[in-house]
């Protein structure tokens, strides 16, 4: 026999739909004359708040549609959503003043608006001011309301922060991490972060790098093969992205008004159209091809079911420019250079930054900012030391450590023997689970640490990095401030396959808010 609890279990499910479904059911409560009313949110926390928020918007009409950001477009920094969406979806199908609830896949919901029309969509006072919108959607999402017919509704209930509630009572991060973070909100408002934030938009930054395609292979195990004694793997999908400098450039075009690249092609298999069209378009690209080289492409074959990568293939020419190359880069770079006043280089070691390239950099950039990236391809060559000076270099422990030659001993012992070997006074160590080290001639050591909650691949987490804290240091940015956006940017680009997703403003602003709340 069917229990009363059950029943009402299986009625809370049946509320929940799919976008397609949820088309059809608003399309047949309009057609029986009923008004719609349209909330959406993530409400990763349902608080009373939430609560009474739904229930005044319910009134509002005769039908309530509830549609919530799906996890992977949920922008509330690291370690959010708390809640899957399922689990969200199921605790509004609850509530009786909810009709029908929809997990949206998509970061805004602009789409699902032109999808149902509402005649009234239903938004909390604190979204009543719509400059203060940090991503903008609030305008976006009004003019495809009344484009459709329907009107805005600002509903006037009691303000309370699902972010605030998750911070206080949820043991997201670790005590260390948590006094720390306490200690940033007492020297640091939101405000002076954002500031600081919005201080580089007019910094003119130059990208100089190669440019790399990171491609992803998903495959499914099948086994020894029958034949030879290797492993054979199904062929399941791929995904593509650009990466290396390209990745940089594209963080950069979020945060600064001018940002411009030049980066080495391959004059074979160059992708410069994919290029082209994924990077971010206010990027002034100077691109300059090798010949008979193809631009290089880093292909990572992933286990589908555990999201282990199996191995890599790199596709590249690694020898070092030939001279008609090399001179080409120099041309670009002397027409270039001078219209921007930071200069970062992203030194992949595959065979772009020659002596000659180098000291040219070092001469002509007004600020100049180094990551010399250790990876296979470069098998150690590659270390900061190829640059006897620079403004600013961001590494990761492992690079600074193949530079010193020591696996042992303190990183802030290893940093100042670094300055030795490099004149530089601004210093950014990133060092995963353990968070990051920074260091300045002027104020010393500040340490801070690791924000990350999930992490789905390392690939260009460095990069991140480097985006935002080189132009941040640029405008003497103070540390306590770098060293938390440094964070902040690697947790949200350690959640992400690969490049996949390009961190701005509006992305780095949303975190500092929640985490700081």
């Amino acid at each position: 026999m069917t229990s009363p609890k059950d029943t009402a279990a299986r009625s809370e499910l049946s509320k929940i739909l799919l976008i397609t479904e949820l088309e059809e059911k608003v399309a047949q409560l309009k057609s029986a004359g009923q008004n719609i009313v349209h909330c959406h949110g993530v409400f990763d926390l349902v608080h009373p708040g939430h609560i009474r928020h739904l229930d005044v918007a319910s009134k509002l009409g005769d039908s309530l549609i509830v549609t919530i950001t799906s996890d992977r477009f949920v922008n509330k920094g690291p370690g959010r959503p708390v809640f899957s969406d399922h689990l969200r979806a199921e605790t509004l199908a609850a509530l009786a003043c909810v009709t029908y609830v929809c997990v949206n896949d998509a970061p805004s919901a602009v789409e699902i608006i032109k999808k149902i029309s509402p005649d009234v969509y239903a938004k909390g006072d604190d979204y009543a001011d719509q400059d203060s919108d940090i991503t903008g959607m609030i305008k976006e999402e009004k003019s495809m309301v009344e484009a459709g017919g329907g009107r805005i509704h600002f509903t006037n209930e009691m303000s309370m922060s699902s972010s605030e509630l998750l911070n206080r009572h949820f043991d997201v991060f670790p005590q260390e991490t948590r006094e720390w973070l306490k200690n940033m909100q007492m020297n640091y408002s939101v405000g002076d972060i954002v500031k600081c934030i919005d201080n580089i938009r007019d910094k003119k930054v130059l990208v100089i790098g190669e440019a790399i395609i990171d491609e992803y292979y998903f495959c499914e195990g099948l086994g020894k093969s029958a034949k030879d004694p290797i492993l054979a793997f199904k062929y399941g999908s791929n995904e593509t992205y650009v990466g290396g400098s390209l990745s940089v450039a594209n963080h950069l075009a979020g945060f600064c008004e001018k940002v411009g690249i030049v980066s080495l092609v391959g004059e074979v298999d160059s992708r410069i159209d994919f290029i082209r069209n994924h990077l971010h378009p206010a990027i002034d690209f100077y691109p300059f091809d090798r010949k008979a080289a193809p631009t290089i492409c880093k292909r990572r074959y992933i286990d589908s079911h555990t999201g282990s990568k199996l191995f890599e293939l790199y596709t590249l020419d690694d020898a070092l420019l030939e001279a008609g190359s090399e001179q080409i880069l120099l041309d670009i770079l002397g027409d270039a250079i001078c219209d921007y006043d930071v200069v970062i280089v992203s030194d992949y070691g595959h065979g772009m930054m020659t002596s000659k390239v180098i000291d040219f950099v070092i001469e002509n950039s007004p600020y100049l900012a180094v990551n010399t990236q250790a990876n296979a391809g470069n098998r150690g060559f590659n270390t900061i030391s190829k640059y006897r000076k620079a403004d600013y270099i961001c590494l990761n422990g492992g690079e600074v450590q193949l530079e010193m030659r020591m696996r042992q001993g303190g990183f802030e012992e290893l940093i100042i023997e670094l300055t030795k070997k490099v004149e530089c006074d601004n210093i950014t160590v990133t060092l995963g689970k353990l968070g990051s080290l920074h260091y300045s001639a002027k104020t010393g050591f500040i340490k801070s640490p690791a924000l990350a909650f999930r992490i789905a691949d390392r690939v260009g987490a460095g990069d991140a990095v480097l985006s935002v804290t080189a132009p941040l240091v640029a405008a003497d940015t103070p540390w306590e401030i770098v060293s938390f956006l440094a964070n902040l940017a690697g947790a949200e680009a350690v959640a992400e396959l690969g490049t996949s997703k390009t961190i701005d403003r509006a992305t780095l602003v949303k975190h500092v808010e929640s985490i700081l709340k």
